[in-house]
């Protein structure tokens, strides 16, 4: 199939593999988040798409708004993580963070906390170039205030950008192993060494190859839908500006003329 990696060729770096990996082995992924953040983690739990429990986790707040589908999601007693493989850099990411974080925290009070029982967050997102293009590892950002910057503002937001081509001088042995083992370097350590096993024991798991089909189809679906939509605005924007009549629009779509005229009457009234 066009434009997809074949899954027998996929790295621990693929998203797809990297959630499943990180998924299906908590001691795995709970080691990886002790050595990002410098500290023990008591527990944490993997949390599935319940109506897809194949592939990554989705959070859709309303029926018609933009969601994200989290490579892996996982929550602890106090506090919940997001990881991000994003092997492509873009300049809207740390945008892209942001929108992260407060479908996170819509999702928590949709199940119906408190805003005192909003759980400490984490945002990661482990890139293989440098995001922000100082050379660093690691970039950890808090919000504090710009008149006293000893004072943080204290919502427990925490956003992580891993860099795999920096500077390692100064972060632990056991994390540069890893972002090096990204990097496409050998393992050099028990912790790379699990997780290229891991990687090389995903080849045989058809499961895994199925649910990377499946994953693959729906995001072709989405952008496909994504784009009819976009076409169709236009088209809607074109019939009221009077550029064009409704009769040429329903021409340039594959709706009926009372489909189109539907979709238009609800687009206008939004």
């Amino acid at each position: 199939m066009a434009n997809i990696k074949a899954y027998k060729d996929l790295k621990l770096s693929d998203d797809f593999l990297f959630g499943k990996i990180m998924q299906t082995n908590p001691d795995v992924c709970r080691k990886l988040l002790e050595m990002i953040l410098g500290r023990k983690i008591r527990m944490i739990r993997p949390v599935e798409d319940p109506e897809q429990p194949e592939i990554q986790k989705a959070i859709r707040i309303t029926e018609d708004g933009k969601g994200v589908r989290l490579d892996v999601y996982l929550e602890g007693d106090d506090e919940v993580y997001d990881i991000e493989m994003q092997t492509t850099l873009n300049k809207d990411l740390p945008k892209r963070s942001r929108y992260y974080q407060g479908m996170l925290d819509l999702n928590l009070i949709e199940k119906g906390a408190a805003y005192r029982q909003l759980k400490r967050s984490y945002i990661i997102f482990i890139c293989l170039s440098d995001p922000f293009d100082r050379g660093r590892s690691i970039y950890t950002f808090e919000s504090r205030c710009r008149e006293d910057f000893g004072l943080i503002l204290g919502d427990e937001t925490v956003k992580v950008f891993l860099n795999a081509s920096g500077d390692k001088t100064g972060i632990e042995a056991d994390l540069a192993a890893f972002l090096e083992y990204l990097s496409g370097q050998e393992p050099t350590d028990a912790y790379t060494r699990e997780l290229d096993s891991l990687v090389e024991k995903s080849r045989g798991h058809e499961e895994w190859e199925v649910s990377y089909m499946t994953l693959h189809h729906i995001r072709l679906e989405e952008r496909e839908a994504g784009r009819t939509e976009g076409i169709l605005h236009t088209l809607y924007s074109l019939v009221s500006d009077g550029v064009i009549s409704v009769t040429e629009a329903v021409k340039r779509t594959n709706l009926t003329p009372v489909e189109f005229e539907a979709g238009y009457q609800e687009w206008k009234n939004r």
